[in-house]
């Protein structure tokens, strides 16, 4: 691990220093458990309490909260992102060696950069195209025609299917599995007739995808992700959907075909989405939520009923399973001859 001092991340990260310039730090921590060799942060006044009983030797925090606390602290404008630099550089990942291991399988027609590692059992298929610096790890598939750009990180276990493109800097955790085929079916007369997928998935640079996540590919038109999109574990993305730049998608989310997700939208956990909608840019859609109907305007949309006790919940179910019939009713009532009286 780097010995760092509080001068040299600064250089990285810009700010300004309050305290000793050459503290050393040779690791980062949360607030509770950092020891005066590491590094932690503060993101808001709630964490003060925590912050001033914490044995970290440098907090990143931002200007209002610099001159409440003591210590040597790094003073930015966004603590949370300069934790995320000051992480790579205190934490710098370890990466492989270049070159292709014996029990991997590369086909001879595939096109293979510079600097490319690929793991044990790995497989690329013909016409493949591997970036340079791309990283293959263990057990990882990249079908025929697939298409990496430079820096590509496939973690063991992850899949690309055939025909499918990715840009810089792409990252594929475990288990998931880009461009299998949509869900696509046609009722004829008592069975069901399989609807070929014939599309791609397109994933723009720097994407990010979490483990045991799918992205299908398009039935006709291409599946796409654009720039910086980072879709957590568990997440379902049908086939032709287009998801915009920037956006983030939270674990066990579901989204249905033709779905089009504007930049810089948030999706918490477990929203479920219908299919053909439209959203719009900057949309924040809580955890748990059902989206019937497009979003048009950006803001923040929540459909799911607050936690209650059972009780509680039982008498309001009761009384939703009889909200028509009190409309009809009210309804009623507001036709009917007002009492001049």
């Amino acid at each position: 691990m780097p010995a760092l001092t509080l001068a040299t991340l600064q250089a990285h990260l810009g700010g300004h220093i309050l305290g000793d310039p050459a503290r050393i730090l040779r690791g980062a921590a949360s607030l509770e458990r950092a020891g005066p060799e590491q590094l932690s942060f503060v993101v808001g006044r709630k964490f003060l309490t925590q912050a001033r009983a914490s044995a970290a030797g440098a907090l990143l925090v931002a200007e209002d909260l610099a001159a409440e606390l003591e210590g040597d602290r790094l003073v930015l404008a966004n603590p949370h992102a300069g934790f995320a630099r000051a992480l790579t550089l205190l934490h710098p990942p370890s990466l492989p060696a270049p070159g292709i291991h014996p029990a991997a399988v590369v086909s001879p027609q595939a096109r293979i950069g510079a600097e490319v590692h690929i793991g044990p059992c790995a497989v690329v298929e013909a016409g493949a195209v591997i970036g340079r610096g791309c990283i293959l790890g263990a057990h990882s598939y990249v079908g025929p025609e697939v298409q990496l750009g430079e820096d590509c990180l496939l973690h063991p276990r992850s899949t690309v299917l055939h025909g499918c493109r990715l840009g810089h800097r792409v990252i594929l955790h475990p288990g998931c599995v880009i461009g299998g085929d949509g869900f696509g079916l046609a009722w004829e007369g008592d069975h069901w007739l399989k609807v070929p997928q014939v599309g791609r998935v397109i994933l723009g640079d720097d994407v990010e995808v979490g483990a045991n996540a799918t992205i299908d590919r398009g039935a006709l038109d291409d599946t796409v992700l654009e720039e910086g999109v980072k879709i957590d574990n568990l997440v379902q993305v049908a086939h032709n959907c287009h998801i915009g730049r920037q956006t983030a998608i939270a674990g066990c989310a579901g989204i249905a075909g033709s779905v089009k997700i504007g930049a810089h939208c948030q999706i918490a956990g477990a929203a479920m989405i219908s299919g053909h909608l439209e959203i719009g840019d900057r949309v924040t859609i809580s955890g748990g939520s059902l989206v019937a109907k497009d979003i048009p305007a950006a803001g923040v949309y929540t459909s799911v009923m607050p936690l209650m006790p059972y009780a509680d919940w039982r008498r309001n179910a009761a009384h939703l399973r009889h909200l028509d019939d009190l409309a009809r009713r009210i309804k009623a009532l507001e036709k009917q001859p007002q009492s001049k009286e």
